[in-house]
């Protein structure tokens, strides 16, 4: 492998740039997939055990890509040797994607070995990214540590089935997310601004996802005016799931982290706001799409409770996960999301006795009502984070108004 200044010891070239190159986003093609995988698996069992199911599988292969979202932030993904590893993860994270629908039955065991390379490759990148430095080296040690646990795990699962089965998945994804929190972070590296970059990226692909749901659940039904309707009610609930992400959090928590002195605080912070809870936000995401797939396929019917929670539920947890995306960031707690959250808890029971577009409606008339509050209360502090003027600060106010960020 290349390295720089004629050193031809056998390690990867470190990165410098910020820039979010193209094989990183060849890369999160195989996530599309995962992510689709992951809704049909929910949608071909609309029972409890059957979303609990896919959010386990979706936890499991969030937490492979977030270690290459890392991983892209150590090393230069233009260097010939990484990009053939990273086709080769790519390869076996599609096999993984393949075997999702069938992961806690007759493919489980193809699911935890293919998951083994994709996590092998990025464990062996890791560390040769790490010849001459040994806090990161640590660290890298460490996560191959509660890889292997995690891995074997999901082999062992892989042999059995029903409550046991899960109880391992659910072992398997607590041991391996709680090794960078028992372990500590100091060792790692990042790039804050790219970091952020990928992030904002794959909650685009997300959002991306909910958008393909509502085509996949349109076919086979007449194309008329009702499922027009719920189509294009569709692409303004993700929408507005795109606004609530986009208009000012992700602008104002990528300045807050770019802030920060590298090191403990900055790489705790990556790891608290984006390795975890921006799986609640993916989650979210993910249910919605559901949601919508159910829709679309089923206009005038009520929905089952199971689907009215991952319509109305999924936009809940999304907006819980903003909740908690500012508290890890300011301190501080967004009263109106967290509101419109328990709201939309709430009136899951109700999405059983009205026709399926009612309740889209109702969904999302409430959370574009929650857009436009926002947007309006907060216009001052909305525009000095937009012009790049406004950072909030520790206290959570921004700075130059006074007021706390959206």
């Amino acid at each position: 492998m290349s390295t720089e200044g004629g050193d031809h010891r056998h390690h990867v070239t470190r990165r410098s740039s910020t820039q979010v190159f193209p094989l990183e986003l060849f890369f999160d093609l195989v996530f599309v997939l995962a992510i689709t995988q992951c809704t049909a698996l929910m949608a071909a069992q609309p029972t409890w055990s059957g979303i609990v199911r896919g959010l386990l599988v979706l936890a499991v292969l969030w937490w492979a890509w977030s270690g290459y979202a890392w991983l892209t932030s150590v090393i230069d993904p233009e260097e010939d040797a990484t990009r053939v590893s990273i086709f080769a993860a790519m390869a076996a994270m599609l096999v993984v994607s393949l075997c999702v629908p069938q992961a806690f039955a007759d493919l489980g065991l193809t699911f935890a070995i293919g998951y083994a390379v994709v996590r092998t490759v990025h464990i062996v990148l890791f560390v040769l990214a790490s010849p001459d430095d040994a806090d990161l080296r640590r660290s890298v040690t460490s996560l191959a540590v509660s890889t292997a646990v995690a891995v074997a795990l999901l082999v062992a699962a892989s042999f059995l089935d029903g409550v046991a089965q899960g109880v391992l998945w659910a072992l398997a994804i607590v041991l391996d997310f709680g090794g960078p929190f028992l372990f500590g972070v100091e060792g790692w590296k990042l790039i804050p601004s790219h970091f952020a970059e990928r992030f904002g990226l794959i909650i685009i692909i997300a959002l991306g996802e909910s958008i393909v749901a509502i085509g996949v659940g349109a076919e086979g039904v007449s194309i008329d005016a009702p499922v027009i309707g719920v189509a294009v009610l569709g692409v303004f609930l993700a929408a507005a799931l795109w606004w609530l992400h986009f208009d000012v959090v992700a602008l104002a928590t990528e300045r807050r982290l770019v802030a920060l002195p590298p090191g403990r605080a900055q790489n705790s912070l990556a790891r608290d706001a984006y390795s975890y809870i921006h799986l609640l936000l993916v989650a979210g995401i993910v249910l919605v799409a559901l949601g919508l797939k159910t829709v679309i396929a089923h206009v005038t019917e009520p929905l089952h409770v199971e689907i009215g929670a991952a319509l109305a539920g999924g936009v809940a947890l999304y907006l819980v996960a903003h909740v908690l995306f500012r508290r890890r960031f300011v301190g501080t707690i967004n009263r109106e999301r967290l509101g419109v959250a328990v709201l939309l808890a709430a009136f899951v029971p109700f999405t059983t006795s009205m026709p399926a577009w009612v309740a889209l409606v109702v969904v999302g008339v409430v959370t574009w009502a929650l857009v436009i509050y926002e947007t309006t209360a907060w216009s001052d502090t909305r525009h000095l984070i937009r012009d790049q003027q406004g950072l909030p600060g520790d206290d959570g106010r921004v700075h130059g108004t006074g007021e706390e960020p959206a």
